[in-house]
């Protein structure tokens, strides 16, 4: 399948941790989509209660309400294991329930007077569907297929996931792409500037943190190198904020709320808003009417005090721009915009690191970091139903492989095949593999994407079998393995599979001695 859509509005989704974006490319032009309560941007909440389910605005307004049965942070369990420990420790926090279903996490709530269970990749196609409504009321007509972003670190059992989502409301994702080179095309499409460009764009939103290094010149948007976390952003300095206020109450009432859902909600509400206020002011206060067994809460917190309260935090944001720029082999001098995208980038030391890191380099702030990266999924997304103009026709993305690629070896180590940051699309010939015993009949390749040496720590994407192998002696018969991750060619723009979204092929060439 190529990704081209016969007819009908196709949108660009950012399906975001906390809040998600849609847009359409309309009028010559990309159209940012206002949902019913008049805001661009709607949360990645979905509230399960006697008699309806609500997703959205409505769903957060009442979440304090309903805590135990309001979902949010959905993103940070899509694709996961149960054992995962970053998801063990969200567990922690959340106040919601997530069971394992095996290895599955399922989130468990009461929905219409019963207990209901719900997997991450049920969730996220209620929020894709809401913005799916968006843009229907918007355009007055179906939508049927979507670019929908994701962050650039994540793995391929992620994206997959993600797509699944997207199945469940009988909707067409026709492309995964990476959230901040989705961003880079918003950024492009606004300056128009003429000559090549490198690129930094700093993705931090509210869960996950990316980091992608680009080359622009003449519609090409070239991938030189990407990095991240996909557990970094601005829940997490949420948290950070909460417990600290958490005991503060406890020594000022000596009463603990950490085991009560709707007090932790109200005064996780509180924090997220203080930290907003401290982007642009230097002290607020917190005043909550009745937090905990009628105690009334009230106290104040300093823009130095919450940056000490992250410090680590903030500091680990950088470790992703020096990885990339070493992957990239390219000099931090050699960068000439360093854009922000994603509400957390507004935080007055994320971006007093970032200026220091380059030297005291002005930060792009002229695209809006809320909505660049779904303007940059309705480009993609207009492209591909061939429902664009001459602005966007010969845009030319070329992206990378976050991770290396690789196959598992005698030892239960990993032999890299594709590096990460190998250009999509790509192929790459792998050494010889020899036969290991005498009268062996096949080869076994189990295929793991990661970029630790044991394949423990990598994720298995699968197993190729080669059978038929006539016997021989042991080292006699040898096995040549190419990995070939495909890209396509629609109208004039060549666009990438997006990491792991690949066509993937074993090509095996069997060689013989005269022994």
């Amino acid at each position: 399948m190529d990704g081209r859509v016969a007819g009908g509005a196709a949108t660009g989704i950012d399906l975001g941790t906390t809040y998600s974006c849609v847009g359409v490319w309309q009028h010559d032009r990309v159209e940012i989509i206002a949902n019913d309560q008049g805001n661009r941007k709607t949360p990645s909440y979905i509230a399960f209660t006697e008699n309806e389910l609500l997703i959205g605005d409505a769903a957060k307004n009442q979440v304090s309400m309903n805590p135990i049965n309001t979902v949010f942070d959905v993103k940070r369990l899509i694709g996961r294991k149960i054992s995962d420990s970053t998801l063990q420790s969200d567990m922690k926090v959340w106040p919601f329930k997530v069971i394992g279903k095996g290895e599955k996490p399922m989130i468990q709530v009461n929905y219409n007077g019963k207990p209901k269970q719900f997997s991450a990749e049920q969730v996220s196609s209620m929020i894709l569907t809401k913005m799916r409504q968006i843009a229907e009321t918007y355009l007055g007509s179906s939508v049927k297929d979507a670019v929908v972003t994701v962050p650039a670190y994540l793995n391929n059992s992620q994206r997959q996931a993600t797509r699944d989502a997207g199945a469940f409301p009988g909707l067409n994702v026709m492309r995964i792409i990476n959230e901040p080179t989705a961003a880079a095309i918003a950024y492009g499409l606004d300056k128009k500037a003429t000559g090549e460009k490198n690129i930094l764009v700093f993705d931090l939103g509210g869960g996950t943190l990316d980091v992608s290094l680009l080359t622009i010149a003449e519609g090409v948007f070239e991938v030189k190198a990407t990095a991240g976390d996909t557990h970094l952003g601005g829940e997490d300095f949420d948290n950070r904020t909460v417990d600290h206020f958490v005991q503060e109450f406890k020594r000022k009432h000596n009463k603990d709320i950490s085991e009560n859902p709707s007090a932790l909600r109200r005064l996780r509400t509180s924090c997220e808003r203080s930290k907003r206020t401290l982007s642009t002011t230097t002290r607020t206060t917190m005043e909550i009417d009745s937090l905990y067994e009628g105690v009334d809460f009230h106290a104040s917190i300093t823009r130095a005090e919450f940056e000490d309260l992250n410090k680590d935090l903030f500091n680990e944001c950088m470790e992703p721009v020096k990885k990339c720029l070493a992957d990239s082999e390219m000099d931090k001098r050699s960068i000439h915009e360093i854009v922000l995208v994603g509400g957390s980038t507004r935080i007055p030391k994320v971006q007093a690191l970032l200026q220091d890191f380059f030297n005291g380099k002005e930060l792009c702030k002229s695209i809006d970091p809320d909505e660049a990266v779904a303007y940059g999924a309705a480009v993609h997304a207009s492209i591909l139903s061939g429902k664009f103009n001459e602005k966007v026709k010969d845009l030319v993305l070329l992206d990378v492989t976050p991770f290396s690629l690789g196959i598992g070896v005698v030892g239960a180590y990993m032999t890299v095949v594709m590096p990460r940051n190998s250009t999509i699309p790509n192929k790459k010939v792998c050494h010889n593999f020899r036969t290991s015993v005498k009268g062996q009949s096949g080869f076994e390749f189990p295929v793991y994407e990661g970029d630790r040496a044991r394949i423990d720590d990598n994720n298995l994407l699968g197993t190729f079998y080669l059978h038929g192998i006539p016997p021989a002696g042991r080292g006699t018969v040898t096995c040549t393995i190419c990995f070939d991750i495909d890209g396509y060619i629609e109208t004039g723009v060549l666009l990438s599979t997006a990491c792991l979204w690949l066509v993937m092929y074993l090509f095996f060439a069997l060689q013989y001695n005269n022994q």
